[in-house]
C-alpha cells in the first residue's frame, strides 16, 4: 500500500461518495439529500489537505483530512453550498454547520477525519493513514495530533486509543443533537515522540 498527498480530479467523485458514506448519519439531515450531499462536497475536497491510500492496484482506500494551520479536506464556501443547494438552502446548511465546527488549534496537527472504503476496512489501512498524519505532523513540527470521534462511534475511537490517542475532552451537542443525529464529540490528543 502507497500512501501519498492528494488526489486526482478524476477521484473527486469516489472521494465525495466514501466521505458521505463515513459522515452522512453524522451529518445527513443537514447536508442531505444524498446527491446534493456529494455535488457539494465533490466541489469543495481540496487536495491539499489530503493523504491517499491506494492499495497495490492504484485503487484508492483511504482519505484523511487534516488541518495543520488553514484549510481543510472539505473547504466549501458559499460558492460551493448555492452551487448543490440553492441560495436559501444554502444559508441555513452553512449556518448550522458553522455551529458544529470546531476550533482550529494551532499548537496541535488536528486531523479532520479518517475513512476507508468498505472492502478495505479491517486490513489496517486507518493505523497506515495515522501513522503518515503524524509522521506529516513532525514534519511540520507538532508535537501531538488532535481529533474528534462523536461517541457513537466506537469502532473508530477503539482504533484511535490502539495508535496512541487519549480523550481529553467532551462536547456535548445539547438540542443540537437532533439536527446532527449524535449525543456528543470526544476530543482526543496524541503525543509525537
Amino acid at each position: 500500500m502507497k500512501i501519498s498527498h492528494g488526489f486526482s480530479e478524476s477521484e473527486r467523485a469516489q472521494i465525495a461518495a466514501l466521505y458521505w458514506e463515513a459522515f452522512g448519519a453524522k451529518l445527513g439531515r443537514v447536508l442531505g439529500p444524498r446527491p446534493h450531499a456529494q455535488r457539494f462536497i465533490a466541489a469543495a475536497l481540496d487536495p491539499a489537505h489530503a493523504l491517499c491510500a491506494r492499495a497495490p492496484m492504484a485503487r484508492c482506500s483511504g482519505w484523511p483530512g487534516s488541518r495543520p494551520r488553514a484549510g481543510r479536506l472539505v473547504l466549501g464556501g458559499r460558492r460551493e453550498m448555492r452551487a448543490a443547494y440553492g441560495i436559501l438552502g444554502a444559508a441555513w446548511r452553512g449556518g448550522l454547520l458553522a455551529l458544529l465546527d470546531s476550533d482550529v488549534d494551532n499548537r496541535r496537527f488536528l486531523i479532520d477525519g479518517i475513512f476507508v472504503a468498505p472492502e478495505a476496512r479491517g486490513r489496517g489501512v486507518g493505523s497506515r493513514l495515522i501513522e503518515a498524519l503524524a509522521q506529516e505532523a513532525r514534519s511540520g513540527g507538532y508535537r501531538e495530533i488532535r481529533l474528534e470521534v462523536i461517541d457513537e462511534n466506537l469502532r473508530a475511537r477503539a482504533l484511535y486509543e490502539r495508535r496512541g490517542f487519549r480523550a481529553v475532552g467532551r462536547r456535548p451537542l445539547g438540542v443540537l443533537r437532533i439536527v446532527f443525529g449524535f449525543r456528543a464529540a470526544t476530543t482526543m490528543i496524541r503525543r509525537l515522540g
